[in-house]
């Protein structure tokens, strides 16, 4: 049996399985007995115990009537995918390109196109460029979505642990 019970402290509803020795309170974690609680409605069929605990709880805001009006809930389950537009049509709507939007999830995905950190990117300038001064490291960290800010901390960072070396305003790692 499903029973619809409420808490005694919040005056929750909620559904409970068959014939547990003790529930915790969804809404305020407090912990009951389950022959202690008040029950509301007994049935066999868990989600007819969903339905009959929705209808109370919208008699309890005065709505009953709309509940009333509204479909059960495995039906209104089945009708879902006929709600609204789909993900296609609102992107399209909104300006966004299909074909590019895929692509760049798909770069996402297999690790190319960005996938470095921004300390790995700062490296990798100073690896990539040819005697990089601080303005061209910055540039390329910029490209890369990297702030100016955690560039220059970064490359502070990685002389003070002797990682990079700068000599004459030019960057080199060791």
């Amino acid at each position: 049996m499903y029973t619809v019970v409420g808490c005694s402290d919040c005056s929750a509803l909620w559904v409970i399985d068959p014939d547990p020795e003790t529930v915790t309170c969804p809404r305020c974690g407090t912990r009951h007995r389950v022959d202690q609680l008040k029950r509301f409605v007994e049935t066999d069929d868990e989600a007819e115990a969903r339905e009959l605990r929705a209808s109370m709880l919208a008699n309890r805001q005065e709505e009953g009537e709309a509940f009333a009006a509204v479909d059960a809930y495995d039906e209104l389950e089945s009708r879902l995918d006929e709600a609204g537009v789909d993900d296609a049509t609102y992107l399209t709507a909104q300006g966004v390109d299909q074909d590019a939007t895929a692509a760049a999830g798909e770069r996402a995905t297999q690790g190319t196109g960005g996938g470095q950190s921004k300390q790995e990117t700062v490296r990798s300038a100073l690896k990539t460029l040819d005697q990089p001064t601080e303005i061209e490291v910055i540039a390329y960290a910029d490209e890369r979505g990297v702030s100016p800010e955690y560039v220059r901390d970064a490359l502070a960072k990685l002389q003070r642990t002797g990682e990079v070396l700068c000599q004459d305003g030019h960057y080199r790692l060791l």
